[in-house]
């Protein structure tokens, strides 16, 4: 038997940590084998050597979690559980924060830990992985955080207007109102860093741009962070094009699911070439996230690893 114990400051926060009538400690008690308890302002972890380690690790991601909000909901507890327990090197991970709206987001995952040191240490990233890895809001919060620490001038998100199996044609009001719902994944990852207030002014103010690529034509941005959400769905002379928009002070990201692509038959991913093609370029880096990384609702992993292994198959 062997045992650990995590100190607590404020013992009022193990309300928020264990949850009301324990429902965060059974959660992980169902998916460890171990005793918690606490007593003399300390939690207490007793069982296997290694469930202990897993266990304590747990608690102190989430009482970290409480810290910074206050309180827990069931899925930051069951997705804290997923990758601890799934993840073998997990635990060694240095926490990487990045400061938004007066909390911190941090990676979940070594995969997504790999990807934020990336975008801080080279010019041009290209992410791929599947949904629910936390490619585009993992580099919306680094360009936030960017702009706020004064390292560029604006931020401009960027996702080209392809349709998933439905005619943009066919959707009701102007082209600005056709146009919105392909950037609403981009606008909705801000708003969760910024206020409404905030994100309104910054974009009055042209500090932060939202458009469809089409509008990247011509252009050049210095002292930009870019980001290319939905990458996949570029031809190659649009990745082209959107590539040479790159100025002097900026920073590209450029993320795609290569598994998720919505162009013609027959037409050939810019995502996927220019991988290929710039692989051997200074200063720029390839991440690929894969299941492990994914940090939405439990179900996506295995809605992902099913698609994965049975192909699909027509009529």
């Amino acid at each position: 038997m062997f045992e650990a114990t995590i100190p607590v400051d404020d013992p009022g926060s193990l309300v928020s940590l264990f949850g009301v009538r324990d429902e965060h400690l059974r959660s992980i008690r169902d998916a460890i084998r171990v005793e918690i308890s606490a007593r003399e302002g300390q939690i207490h972890v007793e069982g296997d050597e290694a469930e202990v380690a897993q266990a304590t690790e747990i608690l102190e991601r989430l009482k970290a979690l409480v810290t910074r909000q206050g309180s827990l909901v069931s899925h930051q507890v069951a997705q804290t559980i997923s990758h601890v327990t799934q993840t073998r090197s997990f635990t060694e991970l240095e926490p990487v924060e990045i400061l938004v709206a007066g909390r911190c987001i941090f990676p979940r995952s070594p995969g997504q830990d790999h990807y934020v040191k990336a975008i801080r240490e080279h010019d041009l990233v290209f992410c791929i992985g599947p949904a629910g890895t936390g490619k585009t809001y993992l580099a919306v919060a680094t360009a936030v955080e960017a702009l706020k620490q004064k390292m560029i001038r604006k931020i401009v998100l960027v996702r080209p207007a392809v349709e998933a199996g439905e005619s943009l044609g066919y959707l009701p009001g102007d082209l600005q109102a056709k146009i919105n719902p392909y950037l609403r994944p981009l606008m909705d990852a801000l708003r969760e860093m910024m206020d409404f207030e905030q994100v309104k002014r910054a974009m009055e103010e042209d500090t932060i741009e939202v458009i469809p690529l089409a509008y990247m034509r011509g252009r050049t941005l210095n002292g930009a962070f870019i980001i290319l959400d939905e990458a996949q769905n570029t031809t190659i002379p649009q990745m082209k094009m959107f590539l040479t928009r790159m100025g002097e002070g900026s920073k590209m990201v450029v993320s795609g699911d290569i598994t998720q692509v919505d162009l013609p038959a027959g037409t050939r991913s810019g995502l996927r070439d220019a991988v290929s093609r710039l692989r051997n370029i200074d200063g720029f880096c390839h991440v690929k996230l894969g299941k492990e990384d994914i940090v939405r609702h439990r179900l996506v992993q295995q809605i992902v690893a099913a698609y994965e292994k049975t192909p699909s198959r027509r009529g």
